[in-house]
C-alpha cells in the first residue's frame, strides 16, 4: 500500500499541473514564450500530455518505470527552464526561485527511486507480475 499512496502523491503533483495548463492552454503557451521555448501553441499540449498522461500511468502503476524516466526527465528540464535562481538579484525572487529548484530535484529523486523499485504490488504491473 505504501508504493500507492508514493505513486498517488508523486503524481498529484503532474495531474494539478496539467489539468491547470489544459484549462488555460493560451496562457501557458504565453509563459513557455517568456522562457524562451520554441513552437509553444505546439509544447503546450505536449506538456499536458506529459503531464496529465506521467500522471494517470504513475496511479495506475502501468509502465511504472517508464512514466517515472518521462517525468523525472521533464521535471529536469522544466527546472532548469524555469527556476534560474542564479540569474536573481532580488533575495525574495532568489530564495523562491531556488526553493522551487531544490523542491525539483527532490521531486527527481523520488521518481528514480520508483524507477528502480517499480510500482509496488498495489498497481497493474505488479498484478502482471504475480498473476
Amino acid at each position: 500500500m505504501n508504493h500507492l499512496v508514493g505513486r498517488i502523491l508523486l503524481a498529484l503533483l503532474f495531474l494539478v499541473a496539467g489539468t491547470r495548463k489544459l484549462m488555460a492552454p493560451a496562457a501557458s503557451a504565453g509563459y513557455f514564450a517568456k522562457l524562451g521555448f520554441p513552437m509553444t501553441d505546439v509544447l503546450v499540449w505536449v506538456v499536458i500530455a506529459v503531464e496529465i498522461g506521467g500522471a494517470l500511468l504513475l496511479i495506475l502503476g502501468w509502465k511504472t518505470r517508464w512514466a517515472a524516466y518521462a517525468l523525472t526527465i521533464f521535471t529536469l528540464i522544466a527546472t532548469f527552464a524555469a527556476h534560474r535562481f542564479w540569474e536573481f538579484s532580488d533575495a525574495a525572487q532568489y530564495a523562491a526561485q531556488l526553493n522551487n529548484f531544490l523542491k525539483n530535484f527532490a521531486i527527481i529523486g523520488g521518481m528514480i527511486l520508483l524507477a528502480m523499485t517499480g510500482p509496488g504490488p498495489h498497481s497493474v504491473d505488479g498484478r502482471r507480475r504475480s498473476g
